[in-house]
């Protein structure tokens, strides 16, 4: 589903992205990731078509910005592992399209049916990069590779710790999608695809 952890067999959960209250004061949040990339400095290093892509969008969306949406892409990721974990549906439903949303629901129904709760802490994100980008009609898509540091311990229903451990973070890798339709006002991307590597 979203980055299983082979160690531990659990799954994590993604979703789409908080807004900003003040852009230029802190790094945009999850949902707010829009503005255009400020020039060719920003497009260094990525495949043509990655390029092609990101350029597309920022035609489209003269308020994107490639590092602030890497920024708010960064935040999200937080924030959807951290809703999953606790189980907080109803964030996740606003961070995440329906079907990736449905997805975490049942693992998050499975989890309480059994009895089980999760203490699990994100340590790190060690990387974030572009996987691919591009613009299909009016919804702008970018790909974002994460990989990060996950400590995680799964308690059954007596308390009793059965999986995990929160000394030892394990490495993790996703490829989370996000979408965006660029005529909306609304600056916030969703949560549209989880795939693990």
């Amino acid at each position: 589903m979203l980055g299983r952890r082979a160690e531990h067999e659990e799954e994590m959960v993604a979703s789409r992205f908080e807004r900003a209250d003040d852009v230029q004061s802190q790094p945009a949040p999850a949902t707010n990731l829009p503005e255009a990339p400020r020039g060719d400095r920003d497009l260094i290093g990525f495949t043509p078509a990655i390029e092609k892509g990101l350029r597309d969008i920022a035609a489209a969306d003269r308020r994107f910005d490639l590092l602030s949406f890497l920024e708010g892409a960064k935040g999200a990721y937080g924030m959807v592992l951290e809703a999953f974990w606790r189980g907080d549906r109803e964030e996740l439903r606003e961070l995440c399209d329906d079907d990736v949303y449905a997805s975490f629901a049942a693992a998050i129904d499975a989890r309480e049916k059994a009895g089980e709760t999760l203490n699990n802490r994100l340590i790190r994100i060690e990387d974030t990069t572009v996987h691919s980008a591009f613009l299909e009609g009016r919804t702008a898509t970018i790909a974002v590779r994460f990989v990060s540091d996950i400590a995680a311990v799964t308690h059954d229903k007596d308390g009793n710790m059965i999986a995990g451990s929160l000394d030892d973070a394990i490495e993790s890798r996703d490829i989370w999608t996000f979408a965006r339709d660029t005529n909306s006002n609304d600056p916030d991307w969703l949560l549209v695809e989880t795939d693990a590597l």
